[in-house]
Formats: C-alpha cells, sequence, structure tokens
C-alpha cells in the first residue's frame, strides 16, 4: 500500500468535489444515457487492455479521442452554462431574505390569479445573478403588495406577458424577459411562461412561480425542474423553503449536508474513483526500488553431471523503475536469477552473480543482488568428455 501523505489527502479530497460536481452537472444536463454509453466502453477499453486486445484497443483510442469532439459539440450549451457558472462563482451572493408579509402577499396574488384564470410568471432570484440570462423589464422597486402584483398582470398593462422579479419585500424589475427552455418532455401541455421559467431555472439557481391561465393551475421551476403545486396553499412552504437554502448561512450548511446525505451514491463513486486515479497515477507515476525474492535457475551444465542443491535457491534483487510498470511486470513476467554451469566439469562450484545475470522485463533496472555468490553441489552421473568445456545456447 502507497504511503498516503496530507497533501495526496487533499489532492484525493479536491478531485472528489470536482467529479462529484461533474456528476451533478450530468444529471442537470441530461446525459445520463451517454453517460452510461462512454462508461460501457471505457469498461470494454480497460478489459482489452488486461486482455492484450490489441487491435480492439487500437480501436477504442481512436474511438474515444473522436468521442472528445462529438461531446463538445452535442453537450455544448450545457458546457457553457457550466463553464459560465464556474466563471461567476465569486459573484455568489446572499438572497434577501422575505417578511412574512411579502411571502403573504405574493400566495395571496397567485391565490387571486388562479381564480381569475390569469397568467403570471414570478422570478425569486437566488445567490446566483440574473443579469446574464434576463433581458428588458421596467425598474420599480416598489414594496411587495397584491394590489400591485394584481395591477402589474392586469391584461391591459403593457408589460403583463413578461415576468416579475421580486428580492425581498421589494419588486424590483417588471416586464422581464427571460430564456426559453427546450426540454419538452418536462414542458409537456406547458406554454411559453412554463418554457420561460424552466429556462431561467435551467440556468441559474432562481425560484419562478407560474401561473397558468388556461389551466389554472400554479407551478414552480427551481434548479431545472419544473413541477406543478396542488394547489397555491402550498406555494407558501416553497417559497420558505427555497429561501431558507439559500438564505443564512447556519441553514446554508445544513442544506448542503442534507443535499450531501441525500446524494451519498454520488458522492461515495466519486471518492472511490478520486482514491482509484491516485493509486494508478501518482504512485505508479513515481520511480521507486523495491525487493523481490527471485530463484535461481542453472543453464549451460555439462553432460555427465545433476545437481544435488542450489545454495541458496534464491536471492533478494532490488529493482528500480516506476511502481506502476513494475507492479504489471512482476505480476505478469517471469523473473530469475541465471547460472552459468559450463565450467563444473572443471572443478568450479561456485559462481558469482550481479545484476547482470538477473533475467527481467523491459522497464526495470535491476541494481543490486544479495547474497553475490551462488554454491551448487553437483555429482558426477556418467562419463564426462575431456574435450574443453562449450557454452550451449
Amino acid at each position: 500500500m502507497p504511503e498516503l501523505r496530507i497533501t495526496d489527502a487533499v489532492d484525493v479530497a479536491i478531485v472528489a468535489l470536482m467529479l462529484w460536481a461533474a456528476l451533478a452537472w450530468l444529471r442537470r444536463a441530461r446525459a445520463r444515457i451517454a453517460l452510461a454509453g462512454v462508461a460501457i466502453a471505457a469498461g470494454a477499453y480497460l478489459l482489452a487492455r488486461q486482455l492484450e486486445l490489441q487491435m480492439t484497443v487500437w480501436i477504442l483510442q481512436g474511438f474515444f479521442a473522436v468521442l472528445v469532439l462529438v461531446l463538445v459539440v452535442v453537450f455544448q450549451e450545457d458546457l457553457r452554462r457550466l463553464f459560465e457558472q464556474i466563471a461567476v462563482w465569486g459573484l455568489r451572493r446572499k438572497p434577501q431574505a422575505a417578511p412574512p408579509d411579502a411571502v403573504d402577499a405574493l400566495v395571496g396574488t397567485v391565490r387571486a390569479l388562479v381564480a381569475q384564470r390569469t397568467g403570471a410568471l414570478f422570478v425569486i432570484p437566488g445567490r446566483e445573478p440574473l443579469d446574464r440570462h434576463v433581458a428588458g423589464g421596467i425598474p420599480l422597486g416598489g414594496l411587495v403588495s397584491e394590489p400591485l402584483l394584481l395591477s402589474l398582470f392586469d391584461p391591459h398593462s403593457p408589460g403583463h406577458d413578461g415576468a416579475v422579479a421580486i428580492e425581498g419585500d421589494r419588486v424590483m424589475r417588471f416586464a422581464v424577459h427571460l430564456p426559453l427552455s427546450t426540454d419538452h418532455a418536462q414542458l409537456g401541455r406547458g406554454g411559453t411562461r412554463h418554457a420561460a421559467a424552466l429556462g431561467l431555472a435551467e440556468r441559474a439557481d432562481a425560484l419562478c412561480i407560474v401561473v397558468s391561465e388556461e389551466r389554472g393551475t400554479v407551478s414552480i421551476a427551481c434548479d431545472g425542474r419544473l413541477r406543478t403545486l396542488a394547489g397555491p396553499e402550498l406555494l407558501a412552504r416553497e417559497i420558505r423553503r427555497f429561501l431558507a437554502d439559500r438564505g443564512p448561512r447556519p441553514a446554508e450548511r445544513r442544506s448542503r449536508m442534507t443535499l450531501v446525505l441525500r446524494r451519498w451514491p454520488e458522492a461515495l463513486l466519486a471518492v472511490g474513483a478520486s482514491a482509484g486515479l491516485w493509486l494508478l497515477l501518482v504512485p505508479g507515476s513515481t520511480v521507486g526500488q523495491f525487493e523481490r525474492k527471485v530463484p535461481v535457475e542453472v543453464d549451460n551444465l555439462p553432460p555427465g553431471y545433476a545437481i544435488e542443491s542450489v545454495e541458496p535457491t534464491e536471492v533478494e534483487v532490488v529493482f528500480q523503475g516506476r511502481r506502476r510498470d513494475a507492479y504489471l511486470a512482476l505480476q505478469q513476467a517471469r523473473l530469475a536469477v541465471k547460472v552459468d554451469a559450463l565450467l563444473v566439469q572443471l572443478g568450479r562450484r561456485s559462481f558469482d552473480v550481479g545484476p547482470e545475470h538477473v533475467e527481467h522485463p523491459e522497464g526495470l533496472q535491476p541494481l543490486s543482488v544479495t547474497p553475490t555468490r551462488i554454491k551448487l553441489n553437483v555429482v558426477q552421473t556418467g562419463a564426462v568428455s575431456s574435450r574443453p568445456p562449450r557454452r550451449r545456447g
């Protein structure tokens, strides 16, 4: 087991967080089917390498080279959103908490709009700035009240087709234009307001509230998901939950801990993958020295002689090389210390051995052999040739 330093633990933790964020992004990017296909191809590639299927490995390597370009093209919009979120990470802010009166006024307005079958769209920003996602809008800055909100969505008002942005107890802007979603699976029978609400929820951490004039229903969009509430009375709970999750720091810490507990399989997968990558890449890429017991083998024993014993039968060899290469080579390759016994017929019984006598795979370098002298106990089994010894092999 490689030694794990504090810096290595920090390294593993950072990569695990990055992998966890990537998995969370893939969930929101609706790329799970594509991810499953990539995982199957990666598993086939690793299996082909293990079985030394050279042609299959070569084809899969070319496939992955093309796959990178394909993924960039297919998921370019999702990647753009990801990098935008990274770019504005330092610009995140704490949203203004809405007082109970403002929440009650908003819920009362929604209930009245549902009864009137009047369409409406409200936006409550989260921590991320919305300026890069929205367009237009008329600044207002008025206190949230039911009469004000109802007047903004009066069918005769020129700005009733846009969204109303609410921060804290203030109506910041109205007649705001939002980006439209193309997720038809979630939109279903929803109209333009639903597409606008989901479009913003896919790009930012805002809460969007939609009142449908056709069906008289209330829907909310948040974290890239659109769902219809059973009734307006559930809206107050959803608003307070949203503000609590993105509100003061203690609530934020509880929210993040809840998020970790809710998505523990992804977190566990990220930690395991990070640790596996560390074991595969970091210790394996460093050059180190390690010992291995290697058997002694006798070659070129002249005819008429037999080996009774070899002392010792194994020696300690110190190798140098990359740990990954060493592990693979020592698992698959054959190691031996070769003793040339040709001079046995001249009476020689002790032989010196060194690194040059070690049979080893490529990528490893033998540095030393201990002990350096091998003794052969030999008996004569028949007639011995009187001619000078000749080396075989």
